[in-house]
């Protein structure tokens, strides 16, 4: 991920549910650009907060062995603004997961109102795209800054442990 759209994980349940947190602040330039004398945060990077966190739900569940990418937005309906000073509470909840995508349930909450709800189809890319999306370090040090390792559990209340694979490539 270039930009981040989410501050940091606040639960993650493996294979469940995330919920995520972002703050809105006026120092950011993209408030600033649809409508300059009032700020806001547009709802494209709200779906995008959500898509990260959702993302994040489905990548985690095969231990960020496969490809996923955002595919389709089947619902996108919102409530109201995102302002400066607001905290936008993500929650994604994963309806089903297949061998060629998964399914998300996205809603975001200002102060405990429903801001939007979004349904987010992903799609896992198959072996015909060799390219890796993200550097293994880089991609582990996002996962570290987002807390995911220390808030995650999995569904009988163990914590999220590293994936191999990413610590190998950490110590290489």
């Amino acid at each position: 991920m270039r930009w981040f759209w989410i501050d940091k994980f606040v639960e993650f349940e493996s294979g469940c549910r995330a919920v995520a947190v972002k703050n809105v602040t006026l120092s950011e330039d993209h408030l600033h650009q649809c409508l300059p004398a009032y700020p806001y945060l547009p709802a494209s990077l709200i779906v995008e907060g959500l898509a990260q966190t959702g993302g994040l739900l489905i990548g985690e569940y095969n231990r960020f062995t496969e490809r996923v990418v955002l595919a389709k937005i089947s619902k996108a309906e919102f409530h109201g603004l995102a302002l400066p000073g607001d905290t936008l509470t993500y929650t994604a909840e994963l309806e089903y997961i297949k061998d060629d995508g998964a399914l998300v349930r996205g809603t975001s909450h200002v102060n405990g109102q429903l801001q939007a709800e979004v349904d987010l189809f992903f799609a896992h890319l198959d072996d015909r795209i060799e390219e890796e999306m993200f550097e293994p370090v880089h991609f582990l040090n996002m996962l570290r800054t987002l807390r995911l390792f220390e808030i995650g559990r999995k569904a009988d209340g163990e914590r999220l442990e590293v994936p191999s694979h990413l610590l190998e490539a950490e110590r290489s």
